[in-house]
């Protein structure tokens, strides 16, 4: 899709979560959305009247766009509800920017909600029948996770230990973010000899159970330049969708993320090397090793070595999700719009004893499905355009 897109043709102007964690007992997803919108628009210093485009994405409402447009009392001249997994909210990024180029709107909100612990994960995202592989009942999706992860082990050598690492970097991160879940320390033995999930995973290589959400608002190049803050341009897309189900995927240790990076590189005209900032998408541990290799940042089978020693940890030598991500942070569910506001605080500085310093570019990865759907923003200062 990227080859169709203007590089910095929109800008991300304001970002902000919903409330995390555990929500008050009777909030709804849209009411978790509202508020994301709301403190956004803040945040960018607009009001809701001007907005004239939505975008959201969730697993508890086939029709979300239609519903949050009625919560809101607007009527967006260009909405959208584009649904693959974590990785919707990049997507709609890309969406967005095509439609503000296109003239279709100048105010684009993307949002997200989910009650998925206060009401039960089970009963927020029903799982569908699947003909190929419901019969034999796998844990999903921990289990096709499992299998990336154990096919790497195979193939690569990569260990236990190398895995956990990820865990740990992103538990360090986590505890330098007050908003994060989680608060107390986590060692490579806590890692490995927590309650097993799926093998080779523990609950410690899962993503977080919680609520969630929030917003993220995109405007027009000339919009955006008169707002709160310093706009944060949209630099680079690409996306790939390999498969649906993890039996269908070509091959367990490389994923769509090796097209859809290449797509955005080309469009930034950037590399990997460029990147000051990554948030990629962990809802496993093994997540983060695949995509630090198909993003282009070590080679195939070697990430493993490459987080190991803190290297992805605060002081390292790559900052990666440094908000503590969906291991540490929060896991609303879908997590691929809390990516973009922390990539998004990064690059204005506000990060505070996370901050990377000097940070002017960020590159945003998105996970839907079982390694299904990939899509990937780079986002950068005033100073890359």
């Amino acid at each position: 899709m990227s080859a169709g897109l203007k590089r910095g043709a929109a800008a991300i102007v304001g970002v902000a979560e919903s409330d995390l964690g555990a929500v008050a007992e009777g909030m709804s997803i849209f009411d978790l959305m509202a508020q994301g919108v709301q403190r956004a628009l803040d945040d960018a210093g607009l009001s809701l009247g001007q907005v004239d485009a939505l975008f959201c994405a969730a697993s508890q409402s086939r029709m979300s766009a239609l519903h949050l447009a009625e919560y809101l009392g607007i009527d967006p001249a260009y909405s959208d509800s584009t649904f693959a997994g974590g990785a919707s909210f990049e997507m709609h990024v890309a969406h967005a920017m095509a439609a503000i180029d296109a003239g279709l709107c100048r105010v684009a909100v993307i949002a997200y909600g989910s009650t998925q612990r206060t009401i039960g994960r089970k009963t927020a995202s029903a799982r569908e029948f699947n003909p190929y592989e419901s019969p034999f009942k796998p844990f999903l999706p921990a289990s096709a996770y499992a299998m990336a992860a154990a096919r790497h082990m195979h193939e690569f050598g990569t260990t236990r230990r190398q895995m956990a690492e990820v865990a740990v970097a992103a538990r360090q991160w986590a505890l330098m973010n007050p908003m994060a879940w989680e608060k107390t320390p986590l060692t490579i033995d806590d890692v490995l000899t927590a309650r097993p999930v799926s093998d080779p995973l523990t609950v410690r290589d899962c993503c977080l159970v919680t609520d969630g959400g929030g917003a993220v608002i995109l405007a027009a190049p000339d919009v955006a330049r008169s707002l709160r803050h310093p706009p944060v341009a949209v630099l680079g897309y690409g996306q790939s969708v390999s498969h649906a189900s993890i039996s269908g995927m070509p091959d367990l240790t490389r994923t769509g993320a090796i097209r859809s990076g290449a797509a955005a590189y080309a469009m930034a005209g950037l590399d990997a090397a460029r990147m000051d900032v990554l948030a990629l998408y962990d809802a496993f541990t093994i997540n983060t090793i695949l995509f630090l290799e198909d993003l282009g940042f070590c080679p195939k089978g070697e990430g493993g070595a490459f987080v190991e020693g803190g290297h992805i940890a605060p002081g390292g030598r790559l900052a990666v999700n440094t908000n503590g991500g969906g291991l540490s942070y929060c896991h609303p569910g879908m997590y691929g719009l809390l990516l973009l506001i922390e990539a998004v605080r990064q690059l204005r500085g506000t990060c505070g004893a996370r901050q990377v310093a000097g940070a002017e570019t960020a590159l945003v990865h998105g996970n839907g499905g079982v390694l299904s759907a990939q899509s990937t923003v780079i986002l950068g200062t005033d100073a890359t355009l």
